[in-house]
């Protein structure tokens, strides 16, 4: 067992060493392999290609790229290559930009060059502009010399004045009036009397009294400062009828007129006015001495009326009303069931000739002795003529009722005002038969029949060429009136069958306007008498007040771009374009020599269709900044200069004046991002002078809103009340006499709007525009009809994209009826038909449309007003409503509409001649 034991141990040991060994040598190969083996390999492989010679190298460079051949060192191949090429390209681009900044260099040092003698030349220029303006300031100086004003003279209170005429009858206004007080530039300011401070104040009617005051206040005239006035008024009547208080004096009458605080021992520069309501007034400055002042009132004696000085004035029959247009007859149709009527009768000196036959003829009777009452002739005539029923007439010589009470030789009104009134309505011709008696020169009840035949439309004929009519030395009555004396009674019938309708309307419009203008209100009678006196002593009407404009302020926010499409103009070329500062229209400045002109071209115009100021000096205070002138002749050109004589169209803007600019009204009602978008598109207009924005509502804009900046002013009005009528205010923001009226969502483009002004400036009094409307007789309904369709015609351009003067602006605002600009804030509607009624009724011709837009919105803007299917109703009852107003239908049709033929254009530069299509 030890033998075994021990023979296991001894088998055992042996094969651990063995393995011991093999670990050892296995080690040391490792060592080797991994040490020497790439040791030798080195060496072998550095020197295996010197030892083969050139062309037997194996890993050296060989010619031919026979290294690439190798498949994975192709693509570093073709890497080196590919950077190789990009580097000798971006070398040579790096050379080329060296070359080309050296050359920009070399341009810069030019420009710099350039620039230096550009400031020179530009500061030679500013020096010879500079001495220009020097030359011509000294050349206006020495032919147009600045005159200093006149001084005013002020007579104190004891004023002795100037030697009393010999008479009465030779008291004029170069030997009467104190012009002295009264400079041209004075601005006409009248004092009037309080009716109190003189003893019949208490005892005038109280109607009258407070018609008058009134009136006082509202006129621009009035001062309160006695030592500065031009003229004194004084209202002596109409007094009161009562038999406690009997009428003063003639003598007591005259103590007190003395007893004036401003008499002045002879009374120049006063003004004695009589108003009357009734037919028959009391007279009782009658042998009253009223030394040098002027009387003014409906009844005078031939003794007693002074030529050139005293005034005939109209009676006040609407004391406190206003007239109600409702109630006036349409002037059409132009003939009406009577041809003539007359209901009068005279008390005195009346011969009962109804049953006599007249003479044979009156050259017969005037071979004898003329006969001594003429009214008895008529008589026999007019029932001659109603006998005949050769026309309807009415003649009625006995009234039914108690007459109204009269002046001797003077026909009584019959019956009440009412009654006369429906007679009338039917009547083309109304007769007012001058008194008897050739002494009295004007009568109460003459002209309250006047008054009463004008007011419904019926043509006077007054008969007797020696009566004296309401402002008779200032208003052409034979526009309105027909004069027939009294020897032509028999020839009446005749004349007036002879009157073609369109004169018949013609004198039916002239009567209306002069009824509107000067009779129908206390405010218009007591503006007339002082527009009699100021144009007697040609001292020119104030301005009319323009409408102050209240600024919002707002921020400005970035510079707003330019849409390609709005401001592209192409060749379009429209004259000198002011940009800084921009150029406003000259105004016009009412100078004298305008104002002695516009005089002799009242006395002097054709007669023509109906006008706004027709042929009388008594015009409404103007505007300053344009005179129309009526017949249809448009505006009086502002500045000098011509269009377009002997150049391309395409050189001149049109019109008369070489310089113009318009301004941009803009209604809006809390829509900021639509008018935000307006605003902007407006960039880069040319011509535009400054932008309104009509802030409609109540509400203030946001505090954060950015306004865009366009390059020009953007005056943002806030008005009082939310009124469509807003848009039409004289603004005084406005200083240009364009106005382009346009909707805060209306998307026009910059040459369209071009063109209009364009065209606008060739026709200055007539409204042009895009979008066109036209008006059309409903024969069921038996009432006019406002249509928006397509149509050959058109009567009406909408105000929502359209030109139009700034004189309009004042008419629509001040002159227009008012019950027009109440029916448009009670519907929120129908403003733009009312400016388009307006301007048809002054001038009688229609709009102007231009292009081929029929509207003018922008897609995608919030729905407006005009898409309610109640819009048009309201439109519907709104043309019936102002032609009734207006009496009669003052829209024209027209077929013409102006494109842009030719528009961009270009023609050569040596093409001078002017081209003319028809």
């Amino acid at each position: 067992m030890m033998q075994r034991n021990g023979g296991i141990v001894g088998n055992t040991g042996q094969p651990w060493v063995l393995r011991r060994v093999r670990l050892t040598w296995l080690s040391f190969m490792l060592f080797f392999i991994l040490v020497f083996f790439p040791l030798i390999a080195h060496y072998y492989l550095t020197t295996i290609d010197e030892a083969g010679g050139p062309d037997k190298r194996i890993f050296g460079p060989r010619p031919g790229g026979e290294l690439c051949e190798a498949k994975h060192v192709q693509d570093l191949c073709r890497i080196r290559e590919s950077v190789s090429e990009e580097l000798l390209q971006l070398e040579a681009k790096r050379q080329e930009l060296n070359g080309e900044i050296a050359r920009l260099n070399l341009r810069i040092e030019a420009c710099k060059r350039s620039i230096d003698s550009a400031k020179q030349d530009l500061l030679q220029l500013k020096n010879v502009i500079s001495q220009t303006e020097h030359s011509y300031k000294e050349l206006m100086a020495q032919n147009q010399p600045k005159l200093s004003l006149p001084v005013r003279l002020l007579p104190d209170k004891d004023d002795p004045g100037y030697p009393p005429p010999k008479s009465a009858q030779n008291c004029h206004l170069h030997t009467c009036f104190d012009y002295a007080r009264c400079p041209l530039t004075s601005g006409f300011p009248v004092y009037v009397y309080d009716t109190g401070s003189y003893p019949w104040g208490e005892k005038l009617d109280p109607l009258v009294k407070q018609a008058f005051a009134s009136s006082v206040k509202s006129s621009v005239y009035v001062t309160d400062n006695p030592n500065i006035a031009c003229l004194y008024i004084v209202l002596v009547g109409e007094i009161q009828e009562s038999p406690s208080s009997p009428p003063a004096s003639p003598l007591d009458l005259e103590k007190q007129l003395k007893a004036l605080p401003y008499w002045r021992s002879d009374g120049h520069n006063h003004l004695l006015v009589h108003l009357l309501r009734k037919s028959l007034t009391q007279n009782f400055l009658y042998n009253v001495s009223t030394g040098r002042a002027a009387v003014a009132q409906s009844t005078f004696f031939e003794r007693q009326y002074r030529e050139g000085f005293d005034m005939v004035v109209s009676p006040l029959v609407h004391a406190l009303s206003e007239p109600n247009f409702l109630e006036v007859p349409p002037q059409v149709p132009v003939k009406r069931k009577y041809l003539f009527t007359f209901q009068g009768e005279k008390v005195e000196s009346l011969r009962s000739s109804l049953l006599e036959a007249p003479p044979q003829s009156f050259e017969e009777e005037m071979e004898g002795d003329p006969p001594a009452d003429y009214d008895d002739r008529i008589i026999g005539t007019l029932k001659a003529v109603q006998d005949s029923h050769l026309d309807q007439v009415l003649v009625e010589f006995t009234c039914k009722n108690q007459p109204k009470p009269s002046l001797p030789t003077e026909w009584a009104l019959c019956g009440e005002r009412e009654d006369r009134l429906e007679v009338l309505k039917v009547s083309t011709f109304a007769l007012v038969i001058s008194p008897g008696d050739g002494q009295l020169v004007a009568s109460a009840g003459c002209s309250m029949r006047l008054f009463e035949a004008l007011e419904v439309g019926a043509i006077p004929v007054v008969l007797g060429d020696h009566s004296k009519l309401p402002y008779h030395h200032l208003i052409r009555w034979s526009e309105a009136v027909i004069m027939v004396p009294k020897p032509r009674i028999t020839e009446l019938h005749f004349l007036l069958r002879s009157i073609s309708d369109n004169d018949l309307l013609a004198m039916r419009r002239q009567g209306r306007f002069l009824w509107e203008t000067y009779f129908s209100t206390s405010e218009s009678i007591f503006s007339t008498i002082l527009a009699s006196v100021r144009t007697s002593i040609q001292i020119p009407a104030a301005p009319i007040r323009e409408e102050p404009a209240q600024e919002i302020p707002h921020k400005a926010g970035k510079l707003a771009g330019t849409d390609a499409n709005m401001a592209d103009n192409g060749d379009l070329d429209l004259g000198p374009v002011e940009v800084e500062p921009p150029y406003a229209s000259p105004r016009f400045l009412r100078n004298f020599t305008y104002t002695a002109a516009d005089v002799y071209r009242t006395w002097n115009r054709a007669p023509g269709p109906f006008h706004l100021f027709p042929h009388t000096p008594l015009d409404p205070v103007l505007p300053s900044e344009a005179k129309f002138l009526g017949s249809g002749t448009g505006f009086r050109p502002i500045g000098g200069g011509s269009g377009g004589s002997g150049k391309e169209f395409q050189a001149a803007l049109g019109g008369n004046v070489p310089r113009e600019q318009f301004t941009v009204v803009m209604l809006t009602y809390e829509r900021e991002e639509v008018l935000m978008n307006s605003l902007e598109r407006l960039n880069g207009l040319p011509y535009l002078n400054k932008v309104v924005v009509v802030w409609n509502s109540p509400k203030p804009p946001s505090d954060d809103l950015l306004w865009p900046d366009i390059g020009l002013p953007i005056v943002v009005v806030h008005t009082e009340k939310n009124s469509l009528n807003n848009r039409f205010l004289p603004w005084d923001a406005v200083e240009t006499e364009a106005i382009l009226s346009i909707d805060d969502d209306a998307h026009l483009r910059h040459d369209e709007i071009m063109f209009g002004f364009r065209v606008w400036r060739e026709a200055r009094d007539r409204i042009v525009g895009f979008p066109g409307r036209f008006h059309a007789w409903d024969v069921n309904h038996q009432s006019w009809l406002y249509n928006s369709n397509y149509s050959c015609e058109l009567s009406m351009v909408l105000t929502g994209a359209a030109f139009f003067h700034k004189y309009y602006a004042y008419l629509y605002s001040y002159v227009m009826p008012q019950a027009i600009r109440d029916m448009v804030d009670e519907y929120i509607n129908c403003e733009d038909i009312a400016m388009n009624f307006l301007v048809s009724h002054i001038t009688r011709k229609p709009p102007i449309k231009v292009t081929s837009r029929w509207t003018f919105r922008c897609p995608g803007c919030p729905q407006a007003l005009s898409h309610d299917d109640s819009h048009f109703h309201e439109r519907h009852k709104c043309i019936n409503f102002f032609v009734k107003v207006y009496g009669y239908m003052p829209l024209l049709y027209t077929q013409f509409r102006v494109d842009s033929v030719l528009f961009k254009t270009r023609l050569p530069h040596d093409k001078t001649k002017c081209f003319k299509f028809i």
